[in-house]
């Protein structure tokens, strides 16, 4: 599970049995929420500079982002099967990756998920745990 919430007003949270992935509407949802980070990435000016490293075509990196949040939401771990443990940070030295980029990747993912997870609590709690990810992710 990646994070706990206590019952507030009777709604829902996350369990081992009711994870994100689960609430949130399982594959159909995750993906949706894959491929509109990627849509807002690309044609929102203020995240030109993230856009601007990653490759194009997008095909790519929008499948093995839906199968990374598949696996981090609780769901089947489709990128793990595929290539192993994330080692996130590893995966990112490559690049630097500062507060900016940080900024830029936070923006998308929050019009992304203001946009697809409908609950409110699940979706500032994934906003908080996927936040502290993105920060792990700074180099420089």
């Amino acid at each position: 599970m990646i994070f706990n919430k206590t019952t507030v007003n009777s709604k829902p949270h996350p369990t081992p049995e009711q994870t994100p992935y689960i609430m949130m509407g399982g594959e159909d949802c995750v993906r949706r929420l894959a491929n509109r980070f990627y849509d807002i990435m690309q044609s929102d000016p203020l995240a030109k500079e993230l856009y601007a490293i990653h490759p194009l075509p997008l095909d790519t990196i929008r499948q093995k982002f839906f199968e990374f949040l598949s696996g981090w939401l609780g769901g089947p771990a489709l990128f793990e099967q595929k290539y192993g443990h994330p080692r996130l940070r590893a995966r990112h030295m490559p690049f630097t990756v500062n507060e900016q980029l940080r900024d830029q990747w936070m923006l998308c993912m929050n019009k992304a998920l203001d946009e697809v997870v409908e609950d409110k609590l699940l979706r500032e709690g994934i906003r908080q745990s996927i936040g502290q990810l993105a920060s792990h992710m700074i180099n420089c």
